[in-house]
């Protein structure tokens, strides 16, 4: 091969390289600042619901009742589809993420190239993971947040429009064999994962829209609970 094109071969790799450690350092501190800013949540006249914000210290949940007179959520979200159809099931956490990462990824020795290049450039599908408790335990990584019953609606509107749905207006269920435990699910969800919209961003925008306190934008669950611990 032409010496002079292994050269540009070799300048052309070494430039791209730069680029993407420049692009992801400015992600970095750009994100990091963003996560920074508060957004102030709205003020409200009543307490009429408590739900609760979960991390297993990467991923954000949103936790709600499963049952209120304004929502059931077992009626979508049915504990049929769970390997443990427990009735007693009184807390429903959910949270939106990359389908590949939930199905494919269940320890981060799993994760391949593949899977990776797709979540992080929004080629890829994304998942609704639904996991139903007995009770909640509230400590550093599970924080009760009482809010009204408007607030509590636009929440319910927020995660009811992350689901697909089908001709029915069912949510999908995913019937695989990658579920964590006994009492969780997988649905289809709407949108796809990437740098600017990730689980913790999910989360974070579903705070601002009900009404809570919330980073202005955020990737990670720190922007999160910084904001509430």
């Amino acid at each position: 091969m032409n010496i002079s094109i292994v050269k540009r071969i070799f300048i052309f790799i070494a430039k791209a390289f730069g680029f993407l450690m420049l692009f992801l350092l400015a992600y970095v501190i750009i994100g990091w600042g963003l996560s920074k800013f508060e957004i102030a949540a709205d003020d409200k006249t009543s307490d009429d619901i408590s739900i609760y914000i979960k991390t297993n210290g990467v991923h954000t949940d949103i936790v709600l009742p499963t049952k209120t007179k304004w929502k059931d959520w077992s009626k979508q979200l049915k504990f049929e589809h769970l390997s443990d159809p427990n009735k007693a099931y009184k807390f429903v956490a959910m949270g939106w993420g990359d389908k590949g990462f939930y199905l494919e990824t269940p320890t981060w020795s799993d994760l391949n190239f593949s899977t990776a290049l797709k979540a992080t450039t929004g080629l890829s599908t994304s998942a609704m993971h639904v996991t139903h408790y007995d009770r909640m335990q509230e400590n550093e990584d599970c924080i009760k947040i009482d809010i009204s019953l408007i607030q509590y609606q636009r929440l319910i509107e927020f995660i009811d429009a992350s689901f697909q749905k089908d001709t029915n207006q069912n949510y999908s269920f995913i019937n695989t064999e990658s579920n964590y435990g006994t009492n969780d699910a997988f649905y289809e969800a709407e949108g796809s994962y990437s740098l600017f919209k990730t689980c913790n961003s999910w989360a974070n925008s579903a705070l601002k829209y009900s009404g809570q306190k919330a980073a202005l934008w955020t990737a990670l669950d720190t922007g999160i609970f910084d904001k509430y611990r």
